[in-house]
């Protein structure tokens, strides 16, 4: 478990992150409304060397950005869904893209069709200013995500 003290700090955590991800990663992450979910992601977007604003995805439901190594970070978010529909075909497609990093915020609408080896961030807020974040690698590739991260 990670403790963060900021949204710099979860920032400069999701940046690190994204320097060391590959195409087919797949991330999970799992928190509250307000839990710093998508401060996470803009950090991943910074390290991957994207230079769009990242916005949450909330009401779009997905949100698309090029890095200039020609990686793509596809961000989803299934607040708003119950049943996803054919955006569950769309992310299948998309997680196994070898170019494309997928991150999904609120995934259990689309837990049928998520890799089983993904890496997963729980991110939780035992105060107003900290986070708890945990990591869960559930396979090969998630695990060498994970052990990059030391």
């Amino acid at each position: 478990m990670i403790e963060i003290t900021s949204s710099d700090a979860m920032q400069q955590f999701g940046e690190k992150l994204g320097h060391e991800v590959h195409g087919g990663d797949v991330i999970e992450l799992i928190g509250d409304v307000g839990a710093g979910k998508t401060t996470l992601v803009k950090g991943i977007a910074k390290g991957m060397g994207v230079s769009d604003d990242v916005q949450s995805p909330s009401f779009t439901i997905n949100r698309v950005y090029d890095a200039a190594d020609g990686r793509v970070l596809s961000h989803y978010d299934f607040y708003r869904l119950s049943d996803p529909g054919i955006m569950a075909t769309e992310l299948h497609e998309t997680m196994y893209r070898t170019d494309t990093i997928t991150v999904i915020e609120w995934a259990d609408a689309v837990e049928r069709v998520l890799p089983e080896d993904r890496t997963t961030i729980t991110i939780s807020s035992p105060t107003e200013t900290t986070r708890d974040v945990t990591i869960v690698a559930s396979g090969p590739r998630s695990q060498r995500l994970v052990r990059q991260l030391g």
